[in-house]
């Protein structure tokens, strides 16, 4: 079902991977999955897989590409943990953004040929930081964020967000403290197009498809959510 692409720059002439998978026959929409700091590793690429189940084209890019291509990474492994946080210190999150951008106008050239192919996105951790900054800085219809990290820092954006957002936001996560959140709330509880979910007692990772940090009872209601939003908003 998936399997490595390629994916042109915005402008540069270069390219870089990205992680795809498609449904037999048309794809209703496509899905762009944006990594944590794990890179596109197993449970990212499973993401994918569960989406062109549904009847999406879902690409994966590697946006680490600048720094070493084709990480992948094992979030339960101490010293790979260490190494993603060192990844996520020196990445540069614009032009991650402007890299999804990209990753955007290949889907949707696959899809339908033009803007008005519908095109939404869901990121985890970093990638639920990146997808809210992509909802504000690219044309993208729909944005789904797990767990993002330091979207308190990033409300000065919020009045240039044009289409839906959701963000699931666990509340014992120890990556996003209460006075984050509360910023947070504060910050987009009345935004029109902002909906903010609340995952009492989960922590950081609870929807990941592998490893020690998923729950599954939360993984499996927030996933709903999110097929529901893009069932809306992609249609």
């Amino acid at each position: 079902m998936g399997g490595m692409i390629d994916i042109p720059t915005l402008s540069s002439g270069d390219s870089f991977s990205g992680y795809r998978a498609a449904p037999e026959g048309g794809a209703k929409a496509a899905i762009i999955v944006i990594q944590e700091i794990f890179g596109v590793n197993a449970g990212i690429r499973r993401k994918c897989d569960k989406w062109a189940e549904a009847g999406y084209l879902a690409i994966a890019p590697d946006l680490f590409w600048r720094l070493k291509p084709g990480v992948e990474l094992d979030p339960d492994i101490p010293d790979q943990f260490q190494t993603a946080l060192d990844l996520m210190g020196q990445f540069d999150q614009d032009q991650g953004v402007r890299d999804i951008e990209a990753t955007i106008h290949a889907a949707r050239a696959e899809i339908g040929g033009d803007s008005r192919a519908k095109a939404g996105c869901v990121g985890y951790c970093l990638g639920g930081r990146l997808a809210f900054m992509t909802a504000a800085r690219t044309d993208i219809d729909a944005s789904v964020g797990y767990y993002g990290v330091g979207i308190d820092g990033l409300l000065g954006e919020k009045h240039a967000i044009p289409h839906p957002v959701m963000l699931h936001i666990p509340t014992a996560d120890h990556f996003v403290d209460s006075e984050a959140q509360a910023a947070m709330h504060a910050g987009l509880d009345d935004h029109p197009k902002v909906t903010l979910h609340d995952y009492e007692g989960l922590d950081h990772g609870f929807a990941t498809e592998f490893g020690d940090r998923r729950d599954e009872n939360g993984a499996q209601l927030a996933d709903r959510r999110t097929m529901e939003f893009f069932a809306e908003h992609l249609a």
